[in-house]
């Protein structure tokens, strides 16, 4: 019998994990000839979330929950989690019921017709407009950028055979992105189309600057020409301004008293030419960072506790 495994990343999601539960239950519990389990990931959540899940680990022996030590980041914790499981194939969902849930049966149909990996696309969203058209806007972004071609409107809810999780595990990196890894080193995908839906309770604890560092973490990740346009941006600017400086000095000393070089040009020059330099240095350190975070190998995670596990 094949086992199904459901990895489900929470973060003060109190009002969610029941619901997850039964509906999930619902679903595997019409599949015939599979077994399953559903896996909590909690990111130190601050709310009674960890009370619930242990309440639930307890009336059920397929739920089972990894309790993080801290909040280590939504891309860290669902690659460790991924790492965890213990299916034939696994499925990443999110508990906030923005991906239907329904598809798990579109998924393992697909599974089981060949395709080691099987992922949920975005046909179109009824997310909140500005979020949607940022998310829209930076998938536009990675797509072109990227060495690598990135999966347009894909958030890593999907099935992940085995032998991909395996490759997971093998992976040295601490600083993981799951959407850039598996358009670089996944098999063939095959993709099933959805609706994104509105959240159905509770609220987001994915702020802006958690969105900010996953993005940075994708361009830093997959793309080098930014760093390519940094040099050329550069390059150009230096001509631009050695060619200017040429003619103004050419057309000063032609005509000393009758050409004022005028300082109000001269300062919107060097603020233009520095907020550029500023501009790159700050993106050049995004990189650094990136790398430094990725030296240091420090582990994905820490866990505190985890329940319903085989010893």
């Amino acid at each position: 019998m094949k086992k199904v495994s459901i990895l489900v990343p929470t973060y003060n999601e109190e009002d969610n994990v029941v619901n997850v539960v039964d509906r999930l239950e619902k679903i595997l519990g019409g599949l015939k000839n599979y077994s399953y389990e559903i896996v909590f990931i909690d990111n130190c959540s601050k709310d009674n979330t960890r009370n619930i899940l242990m309440d639930l680990c307890q009336k059920n022996k397929n739920v089972k929950a990894i309790f993080n030590a801290k909040n280590f980041g939504y891309s860290r914790s669902i690659f460790y989690g991924l790492t965890q499981t213990t299916g034939d194939c696994s499925i990443l969902i999110n508990s906030d019921f923005q991906e239907p849930p329904e598809l798990i049966c579109n998924f393992i149909e697909e599974w089981e017709n060949g395709y080691k990996i099987v992922i949920g696309k975005k046909l179109k969203s009824n997310e909140n407009i500005l979020m949607a058209f940022i998310r829209k806007c930076y998938y536009k972004l990675i797509k072109y950028i990227s060495d690598v071609e990135q999966i347009e409107n894909f958030y890593g809810f999907g099935l992940y055979d085995k032998d991909f999780i395996n490759i997971l595990r093998n992976l040295d990196d601490s600083e993981p992105y799951l959407r850039g890894i598996v358009a670089e080193l996944g098999y063939k995908i095959k993709e099933v189309y959805y609706v994104h839906e509105k959240r159905k309770f509770g609220k987001t604890h994915f702020n802006f600057l958690q969105m900010y560092d996953l993005a940075m973490l994708g361009i830093t990740s997959y793309s080098k020409i930014v760093l390519r346009i940094a040099t050329i941006s550069g390059f150009l600017f230096s001509i631009i301004t050695f060619i200017i400086g040429l003619i103004t000095l050419i057309t000063k000393l032609i005509n000393w008293n009758n050409y004022p070089i005028g300082v109000a040009a001269l300062i919107v020059g060097v603020f233009f030419i520095g907020s550029v330099q500023i501009f790159f240095i700050g993106l050049l350190g995004e990189y650094i960072l990136n790398i430094n975070l990725r030296v240091m190998n420090r582990p994905l995670v820490i866990e505190e506790r985890r329940i319903n596990f085989d010893k």
